[in-house]
């Protein structure tokens, strides 16, 4: 290098010294009263800043190669490793972290021999092949200490918590800025066996960078800032490397030709330029790449419109209001779209009974005409399919993107205050379209308006097909309480109806017998008293509850049960004993006919259907015996008592159903045993009365046991 040249690159870097040592002692004043900020490393930094100021003012000074510049650079090396380390010491890694103390202790040895290679230098007169030699060597213990520190700031950083990131990077940006350099300087020193002063005149902007970051890092918005081009500046930046990647790439792949290409390398070298040159024409202006390169950018490197958590929250309160002040459910639904899009009102759409959509709710947009049929079928059809959020402004300046303006109805293209139609989709199919009316500062859509709408679309869209399934289900329970209410009056009428139609019969043969006209009269008395009864206990029917439970001599019900059948199928009472029951008589009663009328109906003809009442420990059991066709066990254990179901040709399964409900209600149980082939033996099991006051004992212990 001519002496002119080196001189101006020596004066560059006195300057850029001189410009490095008053920003370091500026800024390591003005972080004596922050130095908190950087927690148990706020002194240590302060210190490293003065340091490294005095550091800069010696080495423009004295030069680089002086022993005073050596020495001032070690000292400066040494402040910044105290500092690595109290950040590590910042949130406990010093002591967790084992490797940290050898490898800065090392360091630290390895600055020490630097310095006393130095002072050997200096001190000895050495010839020119010993002067390389030494050149080399501390130029190498410089580029340990460098890459060893740069690796304790790779792992400050990289190890740190999410929480202690926010703190440390800027910090750990400002070092890294600094030794990065050196490890360059180095290198360069090192390969080319000389000082490069070109980038050596430079070294002190390293400097600068660090104690601007340190600024950063000290300042109280520190875990806000972040960097943020404008849209404008990122997408034209992106153009020009994808460009100029490109450019490059073609290049080196020209070259590539050329020296591979053997006889035809120029022409092959030619045509490939000529072929590139030619896509990049066709492809680089191209509107779609454009648009694809907007959303990239948008997605990756901006910070996002929407804060999610927060509108989430927002999302969930409105949906979620319940009680007597809360909007109907479709109010609520409108008004949540309408708040991501920041819009003043908006109109729910839902599909009538016939397909087309009408008009569900409206929020805070009393003025628009909706006509009865706002949505036809064939509009339904084309949103369900795509999903496509419309943007009504678009289509009134004649732009549509996917062909959605034959879809949209006239009415939503009149009113200039139709903003958006947002469909709500919940597994591939359409429950609901949000119309949004303009905001004040109306605006385009971009593509995180459209993820954020359609998201949302699809989780109101999940409670708009919840809320229907609810009422769905509520309208079949009512309908089934109503049917299973209908069903149970078919049962009894049928029962009676049977005994009627048995009376009328056997009128035919014995009216003119006066013991048959008394059984006639007490007949059709009990069904006048049952029918009565029955209409009595509509309101309870399918409930499983008596009204009263009274004291009930059981043998009186088991013989009345068995008068009620004569003169019909033969019904035998047997074994008979005395004693009383807590119950409900007609209740009671009720049980025992549908039991026996059940054996009657199993049985063949003229084979008669046994009653008895026997009383064994604390209770009465009923036992209906008849040698029928009997039951399987499955149908015993998994279809018996369900509703519903029965053997019988145009039964309604309803009697063993309700009889054991009857029975359980009188605190009773029901047993049934049955063969195929050789009949059934139902048992009903009720308590006696003098065994009444224990049960009540034992529930109320039990009562209190649980409290």
């Amino acid at each position: 290098m001519p002496v002119e040249g080196a001189q101006i690159w020596i004066l560059a870097g006195q300057v850029v010294e001189l410009v490095a040592a008053i920003a370091a002692t500026t800024i390591g004043v003005w972080l004596l009263r922050r130095r908190d900020r950087f927690g148990p490393a706020g002194t240590p930094v302060v210190a490293a800043l003065f340091l490294t100021a005095a550091a800069c003012l010696t080495l423009a000074a004295s030069g680089t190669g002086s022993l005073a510049g050596s020495i001032a650079e070690t000292i400066r090396n040494f402040g910044w490793l105290v500092v690595i380390y109290h950040l590590f010491a910042s949130d406990g890694r010093h002591t967790s972290v084992a490797p940290i103390r050898p490898v800065v202790l090392a360091l630290v040895f390895v600055e020490l021999l630097h310095l006393g290679v130095d002072l050997l230098l200096h001190r000895a007169a050495l010839g020119s092949g010993a002067m390389e030699i030494a050149f080399d060597l501390t130029v190498m213990f410089r580029l340990l200490v460098t890459v060893g520190a740069l690796v304790l700031v790779h792992n400050l950083y990289a190890g740190a918590s999410s929480q202690s990131r926010l703190s440390l990077r800027w910090p750990a940006a400002g070092l890294g800025t600094l030794w990065a350099f050196d490890l360059n300087l180095y290198t360069v020193a090192y390969l080319s066996n000389g000082w490069p002063q070109e980038i050596a005149a430079f070294r002190g902007l390293a400097v600068v960078v660090l104690a601007c970051l340190l600024v950063i890092g000290a300042a109280k918005d520190r875990d806000e800032l972040r960097f943020r081009p404008s849209r404008t500046v990122a997408f034209q930046t992106f153009s020009l490397l994808i460009i100029g990647a490109y450019l490059i790439a073609m290049v080196a792949i020209a070259q590539w030709l050329s020296f591979a290409g053997g006889n035809f390398a120029r022409l092959m070298e030619l045509g490939f330029l000529t072929i590139a040159s030619v896509l990049a024409i066709l492809i680089l202006p191209s509107p779609k790449l454009r648009r694809w390169l907007k959303v990239t950018l948008s997605k990756h490197l901006f910070q996002h419109r929407y804060d999610y958590r927060a509108e989430w929250l927002r999302f969930t309160r409105t949906i979620g209001k319940s009680g007597k002040e809360a909007s109907p459910l479709g109010e609520r639904i409108v008004q949540a779209v309408a708040d991501i899009a920041e819009s003043p009102g908006g109109l729910l759409l839902a599909p009538a009974d016939q397909g087309d959509f009408t008009l569900a709710a409206r929020w805070q947009w009393p003025e628009i005409e909706v006509p009865a049929v706002a949505l036809s079928t064939s509009s339904f059809a084309f949103f369900e399919r795509g999903g496509f959020i419309a943007e009504l402004d678009d289509l009134r300046s004649g732009q549509e993107r996917h062909g959605e303006a034959a879809h949209v109805p006239e009415w939503m293209l009149v009113d200039k205050r139709a903003w958006a139609l947002v469909p709500l989709i919940h597994y591939e199919q359409l429950v609901g379209m949000v119309v949004l009316a303009r905001p004040p500062l109306p605006r385009g859509f971009d593509w995180e308006d459209f993820d954020l709408l359609r998201v949302v679309g699809q989780q109101l869209a999940s409670y708009l097909a919840e809320h229907a399934s609810q009422e769905a289900l509520a309208e079949a329970s009512r309908f089934d309480d109503f049917h299973r209410r209908i069903a149970f009056v078919m049962h009894d009428i049928k029962n009676l109806a049977s005994q009627l139609s048995l009376l009328a019969r056997n009128a035919e043969l014995h009216a003119d017998k006066p013991e048959f006209r008394d059984d006639m009269l007490v007949t059709l008395r009990n069904s006048a008293d049952k029918l009565n009864g029955l209409l009595a206990r509509l309101s309870r029917y399918g409930a499983g509850s008596v009204e009263s439970m009274d004291q009930v001599p059981a043998a009186d019900v088991a013989k009345s049960v068995v008068d009620s059948f004569r003169g019909g199928h033969p019904v035998v009472l047997g074994e008979c004993h005395e004693c009383m029951v807590t119950a409900n008589r007609e209740s009671l009663e009720q049980v025992l006919v549908h039991l026996v009328q059940n054996g009657i109906d199993a049985s063949p003809d003229n084979r008669p259907v046994f009653l008895g009442l026997t009383c064994d420990g604390l209770n009465a059991s009923f036992e209906v015996l008849d040698s029928g066709c009997g039951m399987s066990p499955d149908f015993v254990r998994n279809r018996l008592f369900k509703p519903f179901v029965s053997s019988k040709q145009g039964g309604f399964g309803l009697g063993a159903f309700e009889a054991r409900e009857l029975v359980r209600a009188m605190r009773g149980r029901l047993e049934v045993e049955s063969r195929e082939g050789l009949g059934s033996r139902f048992i009903v099991r009720l308590p006696l009365t003098a065994a009444s006051d224990l049960y009540d004992n034992f529930a109320s212990s039990e009562q209190r046991t649980a409290s």
